[in-house]
Parts: structure tokens; sequence; C-alpha cells
């Protein structure tokens, strides 16, 4: 199966809070969508990764992806070395992607930051034909997505690119909710965490509806871009 779009997370939920409601409009609009998340999210302060897996596989079905899979790298302590590369490698080559979307390249958890350039040098390489990779017994063919670009989580950098996502924020929230172990929850006994707190959740609602001011629409998710963003005509931006 060939996806449009593979989004990789290094924990469970990352591409739910960084790019979910862009992912839902590629998705009504008869994209093929896949995630790959890197770790269990097990270290996580609330819940534990039995709980995140659940979770994950209610929010995927929320949003409508055809895949996720998940690698099961040590929760901050993955490393982007040739082993984790070839990893993802072998799930970019099996499914490829024309877009990936990774990590922000910058962001408050270390793990976002690796995860991010990681992800990033495995589409590259991915590229690479004298890179073997056998899966399943047999050996794959090299390929590299057209475009990789960063969802943005924690920190407030500037996009190189809005998408509007008018009237597909309310599918979003309903995926990232989907971890009810990790949001804001008046009956939880958990520790209190930066994205537990209500603050946190309306943030996801607020930011949105910034960019989406930005750019005269509702609601906009940003992104940043590993090259030029490139258009046929000027006509073609909104």
């Amino acid at each position: 199966m060939k996806l449009d779009i593979l989004a990789i997370g290094a924990h469970p939920d990352d591409v739910e809070l960084g790019c979910g409601a862009t992912l839902a409009k590629e998705i009504a609009n008869g994209k093929k969508v896949g995630i790959l998340d890197l770790t269990k999210g097990e270290l996580g302060t609330r819940g534990n990764a039995e709980i995140r897996a659940v979770e994950a596989k209610k929010a995927a079905a929320i949003l409508g992806v055809v895949m996720r899979h998940n690698l099961e790298f040590a929760d901050a302590f993955f490393v982007n070395n040739p082993a984790s590369q070839l990893e993802i490698i072998k799930i970019i080559r099996k499914y490829r992607p024309d877009v990936v979307l990774c990590n922000a390249i910058d962001d408050r958890h270390i793990d976002h930051g690796k995860g991010s350039k990681l992800a990033s040098d495995a589409c590259f390489l991915s590229g690479l034909r004298k890179i073997e990779t056998i899966l399943e017994g047999n050996r794959q063919n090299e390929w590299r997505p057209k475009h990789v670009y960063h969802y943005i989580q924690w920190k407030n950098i500037t996009p190189d690119v809005v998408v509007d996502v008018t009237g597909f924020i309310d599918k979003k929230l309903e995926a990232v909710f989907a971890y009810e172990s990790q949001f804001h929850n008046e009956k939880s006994k958990e520790p209190n965490t930066p994205i537990s707190s209500t603050n946190f959740r309306d943030s996801l609602t607020y930011r949105a509806q910034d960019l989406g001011r930005l750019i005269g629409v509702a609601h906009g998710e940003g992104f940043t871009a590993e090259r030029y963003v490139a258009v046929d005509s000027l006509f073609d931006l909104i």
C-alpha cells in the first residue's frame, strides 16, 4: 500500500497535536495517510505505555488513517544513529509516501528535536540505492519523499507554510482528547504536567485561530519547510 502522507512523531499524540487537522482534511479529500510513532511514550508522567497504545488506536480511528505503526524506540533515550535510521527507512520504503510530516525542529521536549532530525535524515537516506534494507524477506527499493515538513509543537516557531484547516479543528480535538490520560481531566489523580493544564487545552484552539487569522481563514496549522516552498503561480496562494 502506498501512502500519500506519512506523519512521524516521537510519541503517541505528537502527530495529533501537531498536524491532526491537516491530516483530517487530507483524508477527507481522499488521501491515504499513515502514522509512525517512534516510541511508546513509556516515560510520560501520566498514564503508561499500555494506556497510550489503546488511546493511539482510538485516535487513529477518529482521524481515519490507514496504518499506524510503533517502532518502540526507547522514550527519551533513542538516538539518531544508523540502526534507528534504518528502521525508519524500512517504513518509508514500504509505504513510499510523497509527503512526510515530522516533529518540530526545536521544542521543549528533547525527543521532539531529536525525532525531527532523525526522521528527516532517514527521508534523505531512504533515497540512496546503495543503502540496502530487507523487510519481510524482500529487498526494498530506494524511495525518497518529495516533501518533508515539520509541524509546530510547544514552542511558537514561525511557520513557513500555513494550511487552511477550517472545518477540521473539531476532528483534531477529538483525536487529541482520545488521549484521556494525558490531558486535563478534573477527575484524574495523576500529577499535573504542562500539557494537562486547561491553558494548554485551550491553546490548541486559539493557536489555530490565530494562524487562521493571519492567513484570512478560521483555523490554520503551521509547518516549517526544509527547502523553499515553490508554487507554479502566485495565484496558487490563498
